[in-house]
């Protein structure tokens, strides 16, 4: 997936286009380097046809693996689920971080 730059809103909202042209919008919640690649951890803003929890409740991870021929940067789904796995037990670990430094 491309990233849209006409379309980010803020640091935050990021606009995401597939092969097809369908254009999805995502928050940012949390980036992460790890074994010399960035991944990002994003919050869809729309309804996925097959999930059970509401968009507020998931989120998808994206490796950055860079930039295309036009210069736009580019986002891969991660089909290795072990290294998926991997990448969401980080990311929980620094989302839970988060919520401990919110509560002191």
């Amino acid at each position: 997936m491309s990233v849209n730059d006409n379309e980010m809103y803020d640091a935050d909202l990021i606009s995401l286009v597939d092969e097809e042209g369908n254009e999805y919008e995502f928050e940012i919640i949390e980036e992460l380097d790890y074994e010399d690649k960035h991944y990002y951890a994003l919050m869809p803003l729309f309804e996925l046809p097959d999930a059970e929890d509401g968009p507020e409740d998931m989120y998808m991870i994206f490796e950055d693996i860079m930039d295309d021929e036009s210069g736009e940067p580019q986002l891969a789904e991660i089909d290795d689920e072990a290294l998926l796995d991997t990448l969401a037990e980080l990311f929980e670990e620094k989302f839970a971080a988060v919520l401990d430094e919110e509560e002191e």
